[in-house]
């Protein structure tokens, strides 16, 4: 097993939800350090305490939107740098589930090299993290898109588009190999994709961890993600002029349904650019 396992979330807004998150692992997982990176969020430090273990780092924003591949990037090397030999990715939005932490360090000693995923389950709205983490167990109903294999058992082989750093984990041989997220990516959508396609690239195997469940705090999302727009014809575009292909297929089509955009499978281009 790792020696040290560091768990590393990024931040802006969302106080309530990282609360929960630190309430959770605290409980859970008392010896796991947590990097925090603030996205032009100096509220962070107060809400994230001083607790044994946390180190807070914060980077500027960025006028086109929240630098996400930066800010990880910024908070995997942080946690490279203070030792860990495993580090998990988990969004502000999650809790980790039990066994999260201990089922992303067997795999990591089964499955070395690997891109580490676990399922997801998205709680409904009115659904609070348990007083006693431990419960979350009970709410289990992960993401049925995902694969989520029994726990214990890996599944290996899987497919590099179905990655997401919503909850991830990866040795430092693992994140040397990819490189990091494409800073090239600014505000939402296609940089996971993007880090998947990397990994697969470079012969990195992506294995889904049956156990190390995180659980998805509920917030109001839109569908499609109307107010993304700009950022999602931006990154789609820097994901196309890199890999020969468009992302966020099914969005980018709505997108041209409402007239947002206009997109003919050759080029897109935000309406009123």
């Amino acid at each position: 097993m790792p020696e040290q396992t560091v768990v590393v979330t990024i931040a802006h807004g969302r106080h309530h939800h990282l609360r929960e998150q630190r309430r959770a692992l605290h409980a859970l997982s008392p010896d796991t350090a947590h990097v925090i990176v603030a996205m032009d969020d100096p509220d962070i430090d107060e809400v994230a305490g001083r607790g044994s273990g946390t180190t807070v780092v914060h980077v500027a924003g960025d006028p086109r939107g929240l630098p996400l591949a930066h800010a990880r990037n910024v908070g995997v090397e942080v946690a490279l740098a203070a030792g860990a030999g495993l580090v998990v990715l988990l969004d502000v939005d999650c809790a980790p589930g039990p066994q999260l932490v201990p089922a992303y360090e067997r795999a990591a000693a089964l499955a070395p090299g690997a891109l580490l995923a676990g399922p997801v389950t998205y709680l409904d709205e009115g659904t609070a993290i348990p007083p006693d983490p431990w419960l979350l167990e009970g709410l289990r109903a992960p993401h049925a898109v995902r694969p989520d294999p029994p726990a214990g058992e890996l599944e290996r082989g899987g497919d590099h588009d179905l990655f997401w750093s919503l909850s991830c984990a990866l040795t430092p041989a693992t994140w040397r190999a990819v490189g990091g997220f494409h800073e090239d990516y600014v505000g939402y959508g296609a940089e996971d994709t993007d880090f998947g396609w990397t990994a697969r690239s470079r012969g990195v195997d992506l294995v889904w961890v049956g156990g190390a469940d995180a659980f998805h705090q509920f917030h109001p999302v839109s569908h499609p993600p109307v107010e993304h727009v700009a950022d999602i014809v931006r990154n789609a575009t820097t994901f196309h002029e890199r890999w020969g292909r468009w992302p966020m297929h099914g969005w980018l089509d709505e997108f041209a349904r409402r007239g947002l955009v206009t997109f003919d499978g050759d080029s897109l281009r935000l309406v009123g650019a």
